[in-house]
Order: C-alpha cells, then structure tokens, then sequence
C-alpha cells in the first residue's frame, strides 16, 4: 500500500515538468496550423465525410465514426498540454468577418473557463460512439446527428461574440430533437421531443431580441468590445433579466426544468447522456461567459430572485426525486439539483464559489453521464427501468454493482470523488454571504443520498426478482472501456483537483471584476489582465 502511495506522489510531482515539455513539444509539431480551428472543424469534416459515404457498410461507417472521435479527444487533449493558462485571458484566437459591411466578425477563443469543456464533449462524443453497435438501428443517421451536435456544442462553447453563440446554441437543438424522436423508447418520444423545442424555442426569442436589442443601441456584437461599454443600470438589468430567461430553461431552473425529466425518460441511452454531459452545461456557461461580466448592475439587481427559485429547485427535485419509480427520472431530478446548486455558486460572485461552479459542472457531466449508462447496461438486459422489477442483483453483477456504488457515492459528493471538491468549494464561497442559502443546500445533499442510496439497494439488494433471474450477465469488456474513462476522471479531479483549479483561477478573476466594476475602462488602470498586478491589488482568491 505504502509503494502505490509514493508512486502516486512521484506522478503527481512530476506532473509539471513533463506538462511543460509537452507544451514546447506540441507547439513545435502544430507551429503552422490553428490548432484550436483544427479542434473545432474536425467533426465537420467527418460529418461530411460521412454524408458522402452512406452506402457504405455498417461496419465501415462505424469504425471510421469511433476512429475519428477517438481522434477529436486527442487533439482536444492537446489543446489543453499546449496552451499556457495562467496569466487569463483568451490564449487562442482566431476571427472572421461574416458580413464586413455591417462589421459582422466572427471571433473564436478559449480560456480557462471553456478548455475543459472542450474536453469533457469529445470525450463523451466517443463514449457514446462506442456505446453503440454496427447492428444499432438507423447507425448511419444516429452517426450523423452525433457529428453535427459536437460541432454545434464545441462552437457554442468557442465564439466570443453573441452572434455566433445564438447560432449555434440554437443549432444543437436539432440533433437532440431528432435524437429523442427517432431512436425514443416509448410512444411519448414524440411528446418529449415537442416539450424540448418548445421551452428551448422560448428562451431563443429572449436572446434574439437581446442580440438585436445590442446591435441597435450599441452597434457591436463582440464579447470583449462589449466589455468596455457603458451600459446604463436599466440596460444593464433589463438584459440581464432577458438573458436569464433565455438560459433558464437550459439549466434548467425551476419552475422551466418540466421538459426535462420527460425528455431524459423518452429519449435512447446516449440522448440521455448528450442531454446530461453537454447541452444543460450551455445555460450555465452563457450566464459564466456573457451575463456576469457584461451586467453588473442585473445580477446584483436579481440575485434574491435567482437564489430564491435556486433554493426552492434544489429542494423541490429532490423530494420529487424520492417518490420516483423511473431510474431515469431518478437521475434527471437529481441533475436538476446540482445544477440549481451550481447556480447558486455563480451568484454568490466570489472567487470560491465561481470556480467550485466550474468545477461541479465538469464533474456533473462525468458522473451523470456514467450513470446513464449504467441504466442504459441494464435496459438493455431487462427492457424495463422501473425499480418495482428490479432485486439482488448484487447475486449477478459482482463487476457491474461497484461501478454503480462508485457513481452513485459520486452523486451525493462523497469525499475523494470530484463531485465533492466542487460542491465543497461552492459552499465556501456562499458561507461568506448567506449562511442560510447553505443550510437549505446542505439539507438537498442529505435528500440526495436518500434517493440516491435507497434506489441503489431496492436494485442490487433485498429479495431476487423474477426479472433479476431470467436473465443475467456481467458488463462485457466494451461495457468497462466505456466506463474506464469516467473512473479516472473522477478520482483524478478529486485527488488533484489543483490542476483545474488553477487553470480556472485567474479567468474567474477576471469575470468577478468585471461584474464588480462593470467596466473595462477602470480594470485597464489596473492591467487586471496581468496576474503579477492582480495579485498586488490583493484580490480574493484562492490555491494559487
């Protein structure tokens, strides 16, 4: 025990130097290409690689999808090695002009805030990929909707302007939708997929009507030209008010989350898991990317409002969570929760909690995608989801029931898993401002684990059903593969979670001053983008 302790300390601390080298390494191999345009065209460009392959067979069709995703994460991981993040700011740039005469300029970008997500989408792109069989129903199309979606969702996370994140927030809906309608496992999928684009829709007429709202009074549409505008106090709430609700139902926030249990029940394994891991994660980010730093005066204006119906969501889900039967609607009220919690973080505003926010929605995705795909292992099997059919698995699934434990403990934050660095770090940052926003919280996590623990023994434990008996067998090596990838993840940010933290530090930062100064022209008497001044002005912040 003594021997793999050390061997972890020596990787741990020898993590940094081989970072640094992978770093001159990278550079010097990708020194003529945009490496972040490489990231973002490379599912289009097996998308339409695909287009012209349709009579192809199966078989081909799936291996070439499976070896491309394969190659998205890995480039993606690149990225990470290969930029520095720890001066802030946007390390890669790239822009074009869209419509020159109305100085329409699409801008690309990543920093701290985003890297990570870039990540977490390919990653699970090619888990679902393999989750899936040459023999799947309609493979070809269902390969396709893939493609277009990770394009749309890496874009959305990549513009730094608010035209391109409306085009493309607004273009994921159509692989999810098609997703839920085509591949859904009852007759309501039809149902689920309306509900879907309805709420989404809703909030699109929101954010349109900023985006022309912006134009027309300000004439720019650009994130960091945006920054340094002077918004009066009732632009400044009124747009954020109008962003809140475009985003709200994309958390989802309650009482707009209706959509989603229905969507996540109706929809196949990997609508369930896309739904979890990446488009819920887009209304957080534009709250993160857009509203916090641009409206100041809003989210202070608004913040009872949004800790108010943060609160009443936590709980309310998890309550509706324990009277659930549907291992499905288990997990879709569960996610609901954390996410309200890590909306509370986001408007705490402090350093603590802004990152603990990010943190939880990295470690949210992995955990809630995991555990989609365990109910998705035992639909498979058994064709039901219903708690009432299930009993002693434990008897069968000497393999598969650690990994549903592991998760599960994930689910409530248990200590040493990621889930709880990040809701650790998000109750600090609220400690400072409202001691009973962390008491109500703090209660959610306790009905958390009830559900949680009491679905996980009405499964594996108590009397064998006749279900459990009929037919049985452990998780396949495929079945492993694709949870290897999400074990890792999960110790490995809850052992070092420094390393992401650090990346997340001085971006946060940088968004906290400007929703606290609201101003770009007074952070540039302070060259708050240098990290060496930040840290003479004696900012808040924390392990750095």
């Amino acid at each position: 025990m003594n021997s793999i302790i050390q061997a972890f300390n020596n990787f741990i601390n020898g993590f940094p130097q081989a970072y640094i080298q992978a770093q001159d390494n990278i550079f010097t191999f990708f020194g003529i290409f945009d490496l972040l345009l490489i990231v973002l065209l490379f599912p289009l460009i097996t998308f339409i690689f695909l287009l012209r392959r349709s009579t192809c067979k199966e078989e081909t069709q799936y291996i070439y999808a499976l070896f491309s995703a394969s190659i998205s994460f890995i480039l993606s991981m690149l990225l990470v090695v290969a930029l520095d993040f720890g001066n802030g700011g946007f390390r890669e740039t790239f822009s074009f002009a869209l419509i020159p005469s109305f100085s329409f300029a699409l801008r690309l970008g990543v920093d701290g805030i985003s890297i990570f997500f870039l990540v977490l989408i390919n990653l699970f792109i090619f888990l679902c990929i393999l989750s899936l069989t040459p023999q799947t129903f309609r493979l070809y199309e269902a390969l396709l909707y893939l493609f277009f979606l990770q394009w749309s969702v890496l874009a959305t996370f990549l513009f730094l302007d608010i035209l391109g994140f409306f085009l493309f927030f607004e273009r994921t809906l159509i692989p999810i939708y098609f997703l839920v309608l085509l591949w859904g496992s009852r007759e309501r999928r039809v149902r689920a997929s309306y509900r879907i684009s309805i709420y989404i829709l809703l909030g699109s007429i929101f954010r349109f009507f900023n985006l022309l709202y912006i134009y027309s009074k300000i004439g720019i549409i650009d994130f960091e030209l945006l920054l340094s505008v002077s918004l009066t106090e009732e632009d400044q709430r009124f747009l954020w008010i109008t962003f809140f609700l475009a985003f709200a139902a994309k958390i989802p926030l309650f009482p707009l989350h209706i959509w989603l249990p229905e969507a996540h029940v109706e929809a196949p394994t990997i609508g369930s898991v896309l739904l979890a891991v990446l488009l819920l994660k887009l209304g957080t980010y534009g709250l993160v990317r857009f509203s916090l730093p641009l409206f100041a005066e809003g989210i202070a204006y608004f913040a009872p409002l949004v800790s108010t119906f943060a609160l009443v969501g936590v709980i309310y889900t998890c309550l509706t969570a324990i009277r659930q039967i549907d291992l499905k609607k288990i997990i879709a009220y569960s996610s609901v929760g954390h996410r309200n919690v890590v909306l509370l973080g986001i408007r705490a505003e402090t350093s603590e909690a802004l990152q603990g926010a990010l943190f939880q929605r990295l470690s949210h995705g992995v955990v809630s995608g995991a555990l989609f795909f365990c109910v998705g292992s035992l639909y498979e099997r058994y064709s039901v989801r219903s708690l009432k059919y299930f009993g002693g698995l434990a008897h069968f699934y000497p393999i598969f029931i650690r990994i549903f434990l592991l998760f599960s403990l994930a689910n409530i934050s248990f200590p040493l898993t990621s889930s709880f660095v990040g809701e650790f770090f998000i109750f600090v940052g609220l400690f400072k401002q409202n001691f009973w926003a962390i008491l109500f919280a703090a209660i959610s996590r306790v009905l958390g684990a009830v559900y949680t623990l009491w679905s996980f023994n009405r499964i594996f434990f108590g009397n064998l059903s006749i279900l459990s008996i009929s037919t049985y067998s452990d998780l396949t090596k495929k079945e492993l593969a694709l949870f290897l990838f999400p074990i890792i993840s999960l110790f490995f940010r809850g052992l070092a979670p420094h390393y992401f933290l650090d990346v997340f530090f001085v971006d946060c930062i940088n968004v906290l001053e400007h929703a606290r100064l609201g101003r770009l022209d007074h952070l540039s008497n302070y060259g708050l983008y240098n990290y060496n001044v930040l840290v003479d002005l004696n900012l808040p912040y924390s392990f750095k």
